[in-house]
């Protein structure tokens, strides 16, 4: 049996029948550092807790998955020194070895999946690597929403990443992409981009009711809700786009692979910018972790 333990509000919140959103744990770990990372942290589960459900931060400590942290384990994973990056290849090892790891966007689906939470909030979901075809660098997130009944709240795929073969793939694999409120795709720490939306919603009920229409039908999977950057907070695509090619040159100059890719592409993105990706990123979590309380209360109700 796996170890299961839920925080104190998270355990009330299944025992009420109250909406949970789920939130990984790679932001606090891999994302920023101490305490930015916990102050981050906290802010988004107040955020879902402002709209009315309740947080559950996931994570691997000590080899028992949490469901919900407690704030002391909050604290204690911020300062913590190298924690494992957790997708599906490598949780179950993780946790049959009794280590302590952060889950990206397909282990806390996995968890979500497990503790019946349908509704995660991230910053934006892994995809297709740029170069790809060369390297087969592909992100396991796009196989774990082919497969896993959970709703993700994301501003896209991550800019770095290939959008148009990212999509294909979602595509492919039989993946819904919503676009929330617009017609085309955002991009991450963009607004919007060139990619139109394979599909639109203006209401959380809406996206509510098309994931457990999927259930019931008998589809396997879960949907992408691209939500938008707010505009005061984005950065446009003709600023980024030299710096991030700037970047991934650099990532493949230094023989940059696999895991360590996106951590080194997002800093030197951070330091290009002067902070304001750092600034971008924050303010599109949140503004996801609003949204996913919203359609995490329709799907309870």
């Amino acid at each position: 049996m796996i170890d299961i333990r839920y925080s104190a509000e998270v355990a009330q919140a299944r025992a009420s029948g109250a909406a949970i959103v789920a939130l990984e744990s790679t932001i606090i770990t891999h994302g920023m550092p101490f305490p930015q990372n916990v102050e981050t942290a906290r802010l988004v589960e107040a955020d879902v807790r402002d709209a009315g459900a309740i947080p559950a931060t996931i994570a691997v400590l000590d080899g028992a998955l949490h469901v919900g942290l407690e704030a002391e384990q909050l604290d204690a994973l911020g300062q913590a020194q190298n924690v494992a990056k957790l997708s599906r290849a490598d949780m179950a090892a993780c946790i049959a070895t009794g280590g302590t790891g952060a889950t990206t966007v397909a282990a806390t689906m996995i968890a979500a999946h497990l503790a019946g939470i349908h509704v995660f909030a991230t910053g934006g979901i892994g995809g297709v690597h740029r170069g790809a075809e060369n390297s087969f660098d592909i992100s396991a997130d796009l196989q774990e929403l082919a497969q896993t009944p959970v709703t993700v709240v994301g501003a896209g795929a991550k800019a770095i990443l290939d959008l148009p073969k990212t999509f294909e793939v979602l595509e492919t694999l039989g993946v819904p992409v919503i676009a929330y409120g617009q017609d085309m795709l955002p991009a991450f720490w963009s607004a919007t981009s060139d990619m139109p939306a394979p599909l639109r919603m203006d209401q959380a009920t809406d996206i509510a009711k098309a994931q457990q229409t999927r259930t019931a039908m008998g589809l396997k999977g879960g949907q992408l809700v691209a939500n938008p950057i707010p505009q005061e907070a984005q950065i446009p695509a003709e600023i980024l786009k030299p710096i991030i090619e700037q970047a991934l040159e650099e990532a493949e100059i230094q023989g940059i692979s696999a895991k360590a890719v996106t951590p080194f592409l997002l800093g030197r993105i951070f330091e290009l910018t002067a902070g304001r990706s750092l600034t971008a990123n924050i303010a599109l979590v949140r503004n996801n972790a609003r949204l996913a309380a919203q359609i995490a209360i329709a799907m309870s109700k």
